[in-house]
């Protein structure tokens, strides 16, 4: 089984196109989105109409749940007073344009999905698959590659999650982490597939991720679950000049050719 991943396409509608287009090259059985819609370009609502034409299954993103509440507060976490600022111009100008059809969307759209998988039938080698935004435990919190391996497999366990896909941060890894049950050595895997609109690891191309499940992946092989990123080049300069065109901020653009 081959299964598509993305996340935060922050209303950028040509980045979306290009990975949905590269998608369909791909033979997937199923596409998964976990969140972060809108937020920072010009096309919330061709993005939301997007994804419902297509009924891909979706979580809420922080910044979803804030246009989805007509909040002022989009969750993220601002490091100065500039960057709050300039975010501010973004929640106001998103919630202004939204349509209220893809407020309720975005409002009722689920926290998490979980995906099981069976490669023989028996219960004990069954593969726990958790699809959240942030982390289990909150919508907005990150979570970075350098996170203590204690830590990480603390939070899957915890979540019941042999797999845990997750977004928010912009940044694509994937850590195997091993562990003892049993007597027997098993592992556990963290990824972020990344962003569709917005990354932010200096690689301006769209990410998304493709999971490959077969009969012989198995928690107890350190090399087993296979994950490719995949990387998809689209029109930047158009979101550029478009986010410029528009009353959000110019640094918006720079972002968006940078990768930052």
């Amino acid at each position: 089984m081959r299964i598509a991943l993305f996340s935060d396409i922050h209303a950028n509608l040509p980045a979306l196109e290009a990975v949905l287009a590269d998608m369909g090259t791909r033979n997937l059985d199923a596409i998964y989105c976990l969140g972060d819609l809108v937020g920072y370009a010009p096309w919330p609502n061709e993005v939301v109409a997007e994804i419902r034409k297509r009924k891909i299954p979706t979580i809420a993103g922080n910044y979803d749940e804030g246009i989805g509440l007509m909040s002022n507060n989009c969750g993220c976490a601002y490091k100065t007073a500039q960057d709050k600022s300039l975010g501010a111009v973004s929640i106001g100008f998103t919630n202004n344009i939204i349509s209220e059809e893809n407020r309720q969307y975005l409002r009722m759209l689920p926290r998490h999905i979980r995906l099981t998988f069976l490669d023989d039938s028996k219960e004990e080698n069954k593969i726990e698959a958790l699809l959240v935004h942030g982390s289990p435990r909150k919508i907005n919190e990150y979570l970075f590659e350098d996170r203590p391996e204690k830590s990480f497999l603390r939070l899957l366990e915890e979540a019941n999650a042999d797999i845990l896909f997750f977004g928010h941060t912009h940044k694509p890894f994937h850590r195997t982490l091993p562990y003892e049950h049993e007597g027997q050595s098993r592992y556990r895997h963290a990824i972020n597939i990344g962003s569709v609109g917005k990354p932010k690891d200096g690689d301006n191309r769209a990410c998304y991720a493709v999971l490959e499940i077969t009969p012989t992946t198995k928690l107890t092989q350190l090399n087993s679950l296979r994950v490719e990123f995949v990387r998809v080049a689209y029109d930047t300069e158009r979101a550029a000049q478009a986010v410029e065109d528009s009353p959000l901020p110019n640094e918006f653009a720079d972002m968006l050719r940078k990768a930052y």
